[in-house]
């Protein structure tokens, strides 16, 4: 059984920064990509960055230069720096991994969500 859990939503005003972290945990071999969707009210649920195990990187036109995206490896752990943020960017952002087990099957695992409000 995979695991994925997501802290550091929450409310700010707009300009301000948030830090999101997403902790992989249960029966893992290979943590091949581990990305960030966000989902707006009313809205589809959409990539805004992505990284694979070997560090490359994906962004959504729309946050490239305000966020970042990175891992730990050793921790199964990855982060989404958020800086300058709008209030388009409020949604429900959503960890995904995809994830290799002991068991050698491979598939797409998601967090719970966490909320981030941008608003003044």
């Amino acid at each position: 059984q995979v695991q994925l859990v997501e802290s550091g939503g929450g409310s700010v005003q707009p300009g301000g920064s948030l830090r999101l972290s997403c902790a992989a945990s249960g029966y893992i071999s290979t943590i091949n990509i581990m990305g960030w969707y966000r989902q707006a009210p009313g809205k589809q649920r959409e990539l805004v960055a992505s990284q694979a195990s070997r560090g490359n990187s994906n962004y959504a036109d729309s946050v490239k230069g305000r966020f970042t995206i990175s891992r730990d490896n050793a921790k199964n752990t990855a982060y989404l720096e958020m800086k300058d943020l709008k209030p388009e960017d409020t949604a429900v952002y959503f960890c995904n991994a995809d994830i290799t087990s002991f068991a050698s099957s491979r598939r797409d695992y998601w967090g719970q969500g966490t909320q981030v409000t941008v608003s003044s």
